[in-house]
């Protein structure tokens, strides 16, 4: 996701909460890549939420230097408004060795969710304009007694937000999920034509303010050949997903739908779609992540706050090796200065 700087230059550099991620996964590496892009190449003031002696240790590892200054989470809250440049925020939730790399751990999942935590609540009071949040393992945080599948449950949550959905952006493919971190037994039933308009209000609002013109949506159906006229699946191609789309056509939305899903992604069909609305995760983020994955961001809609994020997994086959591609941070960090600002101009 390209950013024009001059877009800002006449503003006031946004300051965004930049989450750590799972501390065993790839997020510290992505963090110290991040903090070493030139500040003149920067769009906001970084802070990092995160444990400084985790990527100190880190940094030392990989024979890295952290590029900000260190204060401490109980310091910051003093008065957060002061932070002027890049800063690490410590939140002294670890041990420093008692992190191992790739390995999924209770307290891993625990200090990550700290972090998120606190970044939402930071955004929301107005002391950050934005957060990027870097990948969490699912499994860690059950494994620390909380029970959401993801970021976005977690953001729904805290914000009371009642009408969200998660879309995957880049300049090549834009994805919105109508569904999201289930199984697909459930897909079906949790389909509705007031969810699926929802998402498509949403997305066309969000494309809107990135692509700065009327957006073109294409609807994915749910079953195989969208259903082929209820040879496959129970017809909620006809009884749900095309009555959404009918509906968004007379509010003046540019839509077309439901199509079959093997054959929607093909380049005729995206050079002529500005995003598609997905019924499930894998729907949408196999050919997402196909086509752009190193520099694809993930941004939840219909929150009271702006929240982006890389578009990968903890990747904990790869962490703390120094060979992770910090590109989708890049891109993530950019989006949500882009849109801090254009709410600032609003």
């Amino acid at each position: 996701m390209s950013l024009n700087l001059n877009q800002i230059q006449s503003h006031k550099l946004p300051r965004l909460a930049i989450t750590m991620g799972d501390p065993a996964g790839i997020g510290p590496e992505l963090c110290l890549k991040y903090l070493e892009h030139s500040q003149s190449e920067r769009c906001c003031i970084p802070l990092i939420f995160g444990d400084a002696s985790l990527l100190k240790r880190v940094a030392k590892h990989l024979g890295r230097e952290i590029e900000a200054p260190v204060i401490r989470w109980e310091k910051y809250i003093e008065a957060p408004e002061s932070i002027i440049q890049a800063t690490l925020i410590d939140m002294q939730s670890l041990e420093e060795n008692i992190v191992q790399p790739g390995k999924i751990d209770a307290q891993h999942g625990q200090a990550a969710y700290l972090y998120i935590q606190r970044a939402i609540e930071q955004a929301i009071c107005n002391n950050v304009d934005a957060i990027v949040t870097n990948p969490i393992h699912k499994e860690a945080l059950n494994l620390a007694g909380i029970s959401y599948p993801g970021h976005t449950e977690i953001l729904e949550t805290m914000t009371e937000s009642d009408s969200i959905c998660m879309m995957l952006t880049s300049e090549k493919i834009t994805c919105s999920l109508v569904t999201a971190h289930v199984g697909y037994e459930e897909v079906p039933k949790l389909l509705s034509t007031e969810r699926i308009l929802e998402v498509i209000h949403l997305t066309n609002d969000a494309m809107q303010a990135i692509r700065g013109r009327l957006p073109r949506l294409t609807v994915c159906g749910l079953n195989p050949h969208a259903g082929e006229h209820g040879l496959f699946g129970k017809r909620e191609e006809e009884r749900i997903i095309l009555p959404a789309i009918e509906q968004a056509k007379k509010q003046g939305i540019d839509i077309t739908g439901p199509l079959p899903a093997d054959t929607a992604f093909v380049p005729a069909i995206r050079e002529r779609t500005d995003a598609y609305i997905c019924m499930y995760h894998d729907q949408g983020l196999i050919p997402l992540k196909a086509i752009s994955f190193d520099d694809a961001v993930n941004i939840t809609l219909g929150l009271p706050i702006i929240r982006t994020s890389v578009d990968h997994g903890t990747a904990f086959d790869i962490a703390w090796q120094g060979i992770a591609n910090v590109n989708s941070l890049i891109q993530a960090v950019n989006l949500a200065c882009k849109l801090v600002n254009q709410k600032s101009i609003e």
